[in-house]
């Protein structure tokens, strides 16, 4: 077809539109439905195209389109004018108007249409990468840091912060390979890589802790003019200089900062002014510091802001600026319009689904935080300057209830009024605080129920437990949802001694409110009493699992492997106790008993120890390590604790006698005697005292031996006659009971009986004596047992030897 189409020759450039309005009828489609070639052509294939047609579409064919009027027609437009470029009666039409794309020369000499440029054959491939080069070396290696740059900030948002560190050091190693590189080959610097490794690895510096390390990479970046927003990290080396206590330099570049960060970036330069603020506060310079408050309050208030402002000035005791700061903390928009949002407009079960689903996502949860802490904030403040604003703390309160009731925290008044109370009971003024109490009875259901809740615990703690009972009833019935009330009516009928009711009213504490510690720990002490160990341990240690150290829940676990007879967790778990409290002399002698149970000693002894350090009046705790140097023959270390022992408790004769016995079995024996003495003067009644002086006296040859033992006989005598009396006084009355229960007994039998008696004692002008005559018992009994033997040793007794034996006598020796 495109063989016919040539280009105007340049003898005709001239006339360009001659011939162009000429009208050839060879393709006039009017008389096509009466053209029989044309009509039997559109019917079969008669006049199809042959098969050197190209296949591809948008090809050109390079033979001329076949008609039924016959084999290379004269192309013409449908009006019947020739069409562009093709040569009518020997001459061809010039082109018009601008030249179309893929039409050329060439075309007009017989070349094919081909504007895709599919008729060159195929592409030649792309050129292979070398990897040698120093450009793809180069790229490689930035890919490399950029790879570190980001395991080191994954790293520090897991919490290992010492990971995190190392993949920044190494990043930075690998940059300054890179800079290298870049220089050797002239290669302009990449200082967006550059500022990111050096910032990361600063602020990874400053995580762990090595604040020197990561200002040097602050100030690297800072004083590199090539960085142009390195001025903003004078921030974060005022925040390295507050957390070092370096104050002043903190304001510093606190406001190094502020001049360099442009107006528009208002929350930053705000966030930077609280920063002084607090590192003001922190100098004590409360001026300044309200000053930088102020300023923030007056264009973009918030609430830490604010509660600053206010700590400010009750710092320097200004009244009046506390309640106008207080005024504007509470003026300070909360924009979490929380309950209203979560409330389903119809019963629609989809809506209510999807309202419970993102109630509790995290932007929920983020709103909960947010009013919380704007609820923390105010009832602080409420409570720090209501004591002070006015002439007494209720008048304060009164104040400060009013004023929140007019603003947006309208529900916190009745909290505020509960505090109130509160603050009654640390006065000890309990009066006050009933009667505050009782001004919610009247009020809504949730209030009457917080309120009946405390006055329930106030009345327990004074063991009304009728008041508590009643009141905890009424919490319960104005909110039977509330696991604090639930809680309390527990807690009373506990104290009652049912124990299995209790447990219920705990249950449902926990089914209304499944974090509700208190009442799991108290089913954990109900199970305790009921002797349903394991599932006490259960309750214990679920609690152990939400508070973490907590020291009366470790001490329940403890305490129920021991009741289990488990030393050995026990013991475990009073170690983790000691880890929360190293200083609780009861947990420290525990340990040591447990331990001693189970025969280490050594171990034992240290915590025996350092529970008698902790708290060097505890009995038991003196008792053993008295007895423990004893039993390791070091009874003058024992002598420190029994004369502890006897300062304790100075009327118990037992620690004096120990005090004497270690003396004695030290060899110390003039020692001994002296306490001996200082102990007889105490206890003159006391019969080991003085048979140990008897024994003393004897064995030192003292003369106060023949005083100590008539002592020592009065005393054994004035002893057998109280056993008497005693004995003969458990007889007599068993005798007159046997006597009353027997009849017929007349009134001269039993006083011939009482005389017979009567003849059994001797006459009132003779003196008492014994009628067995018994001879003095000066043995003792050592209080700290029977002394160790002394170990035998291997020489043996030489056998006696005659002098004589081994000489002869002469014979004028030998008797005649």
């Amino acid at each position: 077809m495109m063989q016919n189409v040539h280009l105007a020759p340049d003898a005709d450039e001239d006339d360009l539109y001659s011939g162009y309005n000429d009208y050839n009828p060879t393709f006039d489609t009017e008389d096509l439905e009466n053209d029989v070639a044309f009509q039997q052509a559109a019917r079969t294939g008669h006049g199809r195209r042959p098969s050197g047609t190209a296949k591809i579409p948008g090809t050109p064919t390079l033979r001329p389109l076949a008609t039924g009027f016959g084999s290379k027609a004269i192309l013409t437009s449908s009006m019947g004018r020739p069409v562009t470029g093709a040569i009518q009666d020997g001459v061809a039409r010039p082109m018009t108007a601008v030249r179309a794309a893929g039409y050329t020369r060439a075309a007009m000499r017989g070349s094919p249409f081909d504007p895709l440029g599919q008729g060159r054959g195929p592409i030649s491939p792309l050129e292979a990468k070398n990897a040698d080069s120093a450009e793809e070396k180069i790229r490689q290696l930035e890919k490399k840091v950029n790879e570190l740059v980001e395991e080191s900030c994954i790293a520090n948002s897991c919490g290992d912060l010492k990971l995190a560190l190392e993949k920044a050091r190494e990043a930075g190693r690998k940059e300054r390979v890179l800079v290298r590189q870049r220089e050797q080959i002239a290669c302009p610097e990449n200082l967006d890589l550059t500022y990111s490794v050096l910032l990361n690895l600063a602020c990874q510096y400053a995580a762990n802790g090595m604040y020197a390390e990561a200002l040097n990479s602050y100030q690297v970046i800072v004083k590199n003019k090539l960085f142009t927003s390195g001025g903003r990290l004078k921030v974060n080396m005022g925040n390295i200089y507050l957390k070092q206590r370096n104050y002043s330099k903190a304001v510093k570049f606190y406001r190094m900062a502020l001049d360099q960060i442009p107006s528009v970036h208002k929350e930053m330069r705000i966030k930077i002014m609280e920063n002084i603020g607090v590192a003001f506060i922190k100098t004590g310079q409360y001026t300044d510091a309200i000053s930088s408050f102020e300023l923030i309050m007056s264009t973009s208030p918030n609430l830490k802001t604010g509660f600053n402002l206010i700590l400010c000035y009750f710092a320097i005791g200004n009244c009046e600026q506390m309640k106008k700061a207080f005024q504007k903390l509470i003026a300070v928009p909360c924009e979490v319009n929380y309950d209203d949002k979560y409330i389903s407009p119809n019963d629609d079960p989809h809506t209510n689904l999807l309202i419970e689903a993102i109630k509790n996502d995290s932007l929920g949860q983020m709103e909960r935080e947010r009013k919380s802490m704007a609820e923390e904030y105010i009832m602080t403040a409420a409570k720090l300057i209501a004591p002070v604003i006015e002439t007494s703390f209720a008048v304060g309160y009164d104040w400060c209830v009013e004023a929140v009731k007019t603003s947006q925290y309208v529900e916190l008044a009745n909290d505020l009024e509960i505090n109130k109370a509160t603050t009654y009971l640390r006065q000890q003024d309990f009066k006050q605080a009933l009667e505050t109490l009782k001004m919610f009875e009247q009020k809504d259901s949730n209030v009457k129920s917080a309120a009946a809740t405390n006055l329930s615990f106030l009345y327990y703690l004074e063991n009304e437990l009728a008041q508590a009972a009643n009141y905890a009833d009424l919490a319960v019935i104005s909110d039977r949802y509330n696991p604090a009330a639930l809680t309390n009516k527990g807690n009373t009928i506990f104290a009652k001694g049912d124990y299995e009711k209790a447990a219920e009213f705990y249950k449902e504490a926990l089914g209304n409110d499944s974090s509700c510690t208190e009442a799991l720990y108290n089913l954990g002490l109900t199970y305790k009493k009921l002797n349903r160990i394991d599932e006490a341990l259960d309750c214990f240690l679920k609690l152990h699992a939400i508070l973490g150290n907590s020291a009366q829940v470790l001490h329940q676990i403890a305490n129920i492997y021991e009741i289990m007879g488990d030393p050995n967790q026990a013991i475990e778990w009073l170690l983790q106790l000691i880890s929360v409290v190293p200083t609780d002399p009861h947990v420290l002698s525990k340990l040591g008993k447990l331990y001693d149970n189970e025969g280490d000693k050594s171990q034992a002894f240290h915590y025996y120890c350092e529970s008698y350090r902790y708290f060097p009046s505890n009995i038991e705790v003196i008792e053993w390590l008295g007895a423990y140097y004893i039993d390791t023959q070091f009874c003058e270390k024992a002598i420190e604790y029994f004369e502890r022992a006897a300062l304790i408790l100075p009327t118990q004769e037992k620690w004096h006698l120990m005090v004497a016995s270690c003396y004695r079995r030290s060899g110390n024996y003039q020692k001994a005697l002296e306490k001996y003495k200082v102990i007889h003067r105490k206890f003159p009644e006391n019969i080991e005292c003085l048979r140990f002086l008897v024994h003393l006296c004897t064995d030192m040859g003292m003369k106060e031996v023949q005083e100590y033992t008539t002592k020592l006989k009065k005393v054994e005598k004035l002893k057998e006659v109280r056993e008497q009396r005693i004995k003969s006084g458990r007889d007599s009355s068993a005798r007159s009971r046997r006597e009353g229960n027997a009849s017929g007994d007349s009134g001269g039998t039993k006083g011939e009986r009482l005389n017979a008696r009567l003849k059994a004692f001797p006459e009132t002008s003779e003196p008492y004596e014994s009628s067995i005559c018994k001879e003095i018992d000066v043995s003792y009994i050592d209080p700290l047992g029977p002394q160790a033997e002394r170990p035998k040793t291997a020489a043996r007794k030489r056998a006696e030897e005659d002098d004589f034996a081994d000489e002869e006598l002469g014979e004028d020796m030998l008797p005649e």
